[in-house]
């Protein structure tokens, strides 16, 4: 028959207590760790894809230096919007968390524009609480560019933007 040692008779000599102290005070990761290499890896394959097909669509993105987690992005003007022939730069900050959290993107360009605010904070729905893993970086830069045009065009509908508008839009083009 095998016997259990009995952890009250369990050796209480110095060098134990030392071993035990110092068990203690090892580092413990967290319990949820983000594994940095396969958002790495999603992001490197959505650098791939936006250089093979975002610049025909008026969109861009490349990394900011170093880091894989913050970008630089461009939207040019939708073609018979109000916006058409403008460039916006936009930064986009990649959370660890990404693709189960949304980026942060902000303009840098100043744009005036409804859902957007004088910091340059963008209200998008798919931005905040309508975000999807599905979406990716160009999806995103597509639906800011779609955001700048639909506005407007619903608005007044034939292209007939009343002349304040364009005025406002000219006003800070040059």
């Amino acid at each position: 028959m095998e016997v259990r040692p009995n952890p009250t008779t369990a050796d209480n000599s110095p060098q134990h207590r030392r071993q035990a102290a110092a068990a203690s005070k090892a580092p413990v990761p967290p319990p949820n760790s983000v594994d940095t290499t396969s958002v790495s890896q999603r992001l490197q394959k959505e650098l791939m894809s936006l250089m093979m097909s975002g610049g025909d669509l008026g969109v861009s993105a490349f990394p900011e230096g170093e880091s894989i987690f913050t970008w630089v992005g461009t939207i040019e003007g939708g073609k018979g919007t109000a916006y058409e022939g403008l460039s916006y730069k936009l930064s986009l900050r990649f959370p660890l968390e990404y693709p189960f959290k949304p980026p942060q993107v902000k303009f840098e360009t100043i744009c005036f524009h409804p859902n957007v605010d004088q910091f340059g904070n963008i209200c998008l729905d798919i931005l905040q609480d309508k975000w999807s893993s599905a979406y990716d970086c160009r999806t995103i830069l597509l639906s800011i560019q779609s955001l700048l045009g639909g506005m407007l065009a619903n608005l007044f509908p034939n292209s007939c933007l009343p002349f304040f508008v364009m005025d406002i839009l000219f006003l800070y083009v040059d």
